[in-house]
């Protein structure tokens, strides 16, 4: 085990089966573990027969903690960071801890394992070639339309955490943002017993949710498609031909489809492409 280097580790999301070999070698040799939870990981910890000494730490730890954290590596000790389940620093704790240690040039090292995100995001039948991590949303309704507003024209897949309570609120608002006829798909209890990953509209989920109060328990992800492109044989409307229309009097096509995409708040390459077939 490498001496003064921080480990950042995956450990499963709900089924143990998902633990790494690497990961229990690594927590069973570095010198310490800073978890979350200490109690939560203890139950972990133990199945995989794993008797490192645990330290806490989460959202609230202060910094002469994180700089005591950083102490300990400094003088000579490994260390494994881990949070409840999956991925440490993806809506866990750990950021400060690892950013101040690459500060004092402290080896960090990722073992990677389960990430509720990108299992969803896998089984899920939305495109994946691009996707935008949004986290947990707030939990007052207004705050959670104000942060999805900006999301609306977002055409890469969203996706997002969120608490058993909420859900069915937090779909309701999906829907009034983003239209109930939105393609979205939930990923409730992933790798779990009762594990359920259901597609549908934002309105059929809403509906789902609603139905059955099972659907109101466990962990949620929630995966939103993007804004549908316009399709390509789209022509363009009356005002936007005006301008084009004005612009290539004067402008090549390419001059006039990057003004006119400044003017319009259209593609460019929409643009272009109308002015191409103006020409034929």
């Amino acid at each position: 085990m490498t001496e003064q280097t921080l480990y950042v580790v995956a450990t499963p999301i709900g089924n143990l089966g998902d633990m790494v070999p690497r990961a229990v070698e690594i927590l069973q040799t570095v010198d310490v573990i800073a978890a979350e939870d200490t109690r939560h990981s203890a139950r972990l910890l133990d199945h995989f027969h794993i008797t490192t000494p645990l330290v806490a730490y989460h959202d609230h730890t202060d910094e002469r903690q994180v700089e005591a954290l950083i102490s300990r590596i400094k003088g000579g000790e490994s260390m494994g960071l881990i949070s409840d389940a999956g991925t440490p620093l993806v809506s866990d704790p750990g950021y400060r801890l690892v950013r101040r240690a690459r500060q004092e040039g402290i080896r960090v090292v990722p073992v990677p394992g389960a990430c509720a995100m990108i299992a969803a995001l896998s089984a899920s039948g939305l495109p994946s070639d691009r996707f935008s991590f949004e986290g947990f949303l707030p939990p007052k309704s207004g705050q959670r339309i104000n942060r999805l507003q900006p999301l609306v024209s977002e055409e890469r897949t969203l996706i997002f955490y969120e608490a058993p309570h909420r859900i069915q609120d937090c779909l309701t608002d999906m829907a009034t943002i983003f239209g109930a006829d939105r393609e979205a798909v939930l990923a409730r209890e992933i790798t779990k017993t009762f594990e359920t990953i259901r597609g549908g509209s934002l309105q059929e989920l809403g509906e789902f949710v609603a139905s059955d109060p099972n659907q109101r328990k466990g962990e949620m992800v929630v995966m939103v498609r993007g804004k549908p492109k316009p399709a390509q044989d789209q022509g363009l409307d009356a005002e936007a031909e005006r301008i084009m229309t004005i612009l290539l009097k004067d402008l090549s096509v390419k001059q006039a489809s990057q003004l006119g995409a400044e003017i319009t708040g259209l593609k460019k390459k929409a643009l272009y492409q109308w002015a191409l077939d103006q020409n034929n």
